[in-house]
């Protein structure tokens, strides 16, 4: 259940408010009595599991190696010119 909050305390109390939707809780914002905003906790698609990532870095890494005869030196002198 949403609990409901007045447009000027969601205002003057937002960075509380926000750790609080971070934890889970969700809020109501209301103008004069009449809700016009809800304030919930953001649902991302794109939550990865840290493990997975360096996993499949490594193995990108090892299928695709820096190339040892490049002349970095070199190439930054080149795009100076």
């Amino acid at each position: 259940m949403n609990k409901e909050i007045g447009a000027f305390e969601a205002k003057t109390k937002l960075p509380e408010l926000l750790r609080q939707v971070q934890g889970g809780k969700k809020f109501t914002i209301t103008n004069r009595g009449k809700p016009i905003a809800d304030l919930v906790p953001c649902e991302t698609t794109n939550t990865r599991n840290t493990a997975t990532a360096i996993a499949r870095y490594m193995v990108f890494r090892e299928a695709n190696p820096v190339c040892k005869s490049v002349d970095i030196r070199a190439l930054i002198e080149k795009g100076r010119e």
